[in-house]
């Protein structure tokens, strides 16, 4: 069968690289201080971001379709067309998960951002499959070079977008996103042949472009209404905690500044960290202890370090926290050691061989004076 020669509309080709910039900075900027919200709220706010992200991918995908043009009518299968935006959706949801539900290890970052970069190979040549009275021949050269060009720039915008959840490194995540969804596009189908077939295998009713072009409009509505919503959260003016410099936000009293975000009986509260005794790493939490209560905090261990050591805690061990305003006695055994509390429910708090010395010095300070056993 002869091959097809074919071209496209410039002007699509524009507007599917911006919405592929659009979905990537919504979907990444809608997963921003996940730390501090509970454990519904992060999965709303991750299935928020896979369908940003997911459509995104989609939406590119078809937008660049409605601009090439072949010297064929063709139309595309409506059942594998909806089949690549909902694999899309669901294999960047898997990746979301792993950031925000799993320890972000390097690995983990890793694993991530091939999944996206699997995610947007399956989308493209799903969505291929689909077209009709037409088929896509594939190059071998084209579809290795598109694969490794995909996960390569996902990884890379994984690891920008979530090796510091800075405002740059989201734009950076945002470029590197961008980048991988275009790529693949546009070096599969520069490496693809297209034949026209006399019929296609139908899996679902036939589509043609115009009607194609209404899901497109749509799901590209959908996508830059999510952008500017997001784009408000970063135009509000910062708090007046927010606006001190970082050596004056250090010095405050802990009473003044920050509150930990909590759950009681599916509820969120937020506990004083001067009322805390301690705390446990439980998991990819925590648990806070206070003289009367313990409550699940949605922070994992290292968040919690993070935000309270400058605030006078101390971390005796890898996987807690204590107050030492509130230990009230030291035990030190060779080379053990461990905090306790008054309190029948407050358990042992263990000390680490490393930070024996640092922390009997710091509880033996004006600050933390105890009695050491």
């Amino acid at each position: 069968m002869e091959s097809l020669d074919f071209s496209h509309n410039a002007f699509l080709l524009g507007m599917s690289c911006l919405i592929a910039l659009v979905a990537g900075f919504t979907g990444l900027s809608l997963t921003r201080n996940l730390s501090d919200k509970t454990v519904q709220q992060k999965t709303m706010s991750v299935a928020l971001a896979s369908v940003a992200l997911g459509g995104g991918i989609w939406s590119m995908h078809f937008v660049a379709m409605l601009g090439l043009q072949l010297p064929v009518l063709f139309y595309y299968d409506s059942a594998i067309t909806l089949m690549s935006a909902l694999i899309a959706i669901l294999i960047v949801g898997a990746a979301l998960i792993l950031l925000h539900f799993t320890q972000r290890t390097p690995v983990v970052i890793s694993l991530a951002g091939a999944l996206v970069g699997v995610g947007i190979l399956v989308m493209h040549y799903i969505g291929m499959a689909g077209l009709e009275l037409c088929r896509a021949i594939y190059t071998t050269g084209g579809v290795l070079m598109s694969s490794l060009v995909a996960i390569a720039l996902c990884v890379l915008a994984i690891w920008a977008a979530y090796g510091h959840r800075t405002n740059r490194n989201i734009v950076l995540g945002t470029l590197c996103f961008a980048g991988a969804v275009c790529s693949v596009h546009f070096l599969a189908v520069a490496e693809t042949n297209f034949v026209a077939v006399p019929h296609g295998v139908e899996f679902g009713p036939r589509m043609s472009n115009e009607v194609l072009a209404i899901g497109v409009i749509i799901s590209s509505f959908v996508i830059f209404g999510a952008f500017l919503w997001v784009g408000i959260t970063y135009l509000v003016a910062p708090t007046e905690a927010q606006k001190l410099p970082p050596d004056l936000s250090v010095a405050m009293p802990v009473s003044a500044g920050l509150q930990i975000p909590c759950e009681r009986d599916g509820g969120k509260v937020f506990v004083s960290p001067s009322d805390v005794m301690l705390l446990r790493a439980d998991g990819h939490y925590t648990q806070i202890y206070t003289r009367d209560d313990r409550l699940f905090c949605v922070w994992p261990i290292t968040e919690a370090t993070k935000r309270l050591l400058p605030f006078g805690f101390l971390q005796t061990h890898r996987s807690y926290l204590v107050n030492p305003s509130q230990v009230a006695r030291f035990e030190r055994t060779k080379d053990k050691g461990r905090c306790l509390f008054d309190g029948e429910d407050l358990p042992p708090v263990p000390v680490s061989r490393s930070k024996l010395k640092e922390i009997q010095d710091a509880l033996r300070s004006p600050t933390g004076a105890i009695r050491a056993g």
